[in-house]
């Protein structure tokens, strides 16, 4: 078995940028409601809204599929330092190995951009500013 030192450097590093991660989903969501306001402030084209806005989302869905795969990562290492898959462990600083050999191809990857694209926490705020364009020009 391989030294817990490896594994847990690898966890420090990980977990730092499964971080920094959130910190950039968080960025373009404050991004999107910003644009959103002085959107509508400078009277934007609800058509240009709303691409804009389906821009950022999956600019998040993909920031939040990338963080998934250090978060998978993240719980294999920490079952390894546990003890609790000794038996199955595997080697340390093996990321990009791990997700090439469990790559699902073009289709999969776009399944997994879309999927991340529909948890709650990526959806909000992007769903409610949509809702917005879309009452704010049906009412106009």
């Amino acid at each position: 078995m391989e030294s817990n030192t490896a594994w847990t450097q690898e966890w420090i590093t990980l977990q730092g940028n499964f971080e920094r991660y959130e910190a950039c989903a968080l960025a373009i969501k404050l991004v999107a409601v910003l644009l959103f306001f002085a959107a509508a402030w400078l009277g934007a084209d609800a058509w240009l809204v709303c691409l804009m806005l389906g821009v950022l989302w999956l600019q998040e869905a993909i920031c939040k599929t990338f963080q998934s795969r250090l978060g998978q990562r993240l719980l294999q290492l920490e079952a390894w330092l546990g003890g609790a898959a000794t038996a199955s462990a595997g080697s340390a600083f093996q990321l990009h190995s791990a997700w090439r050999d469990g790559r699902k191809g073009a289709a999969g990857l776009l399944a997994d951009y879309a999927a991340s694209a529909c948890r709650p926490t990526v959806a909000f705020p992007y769903a409610v500013l949509l809702l917005a364009v879309v009452l704010a020009t049906a009412l106009a």
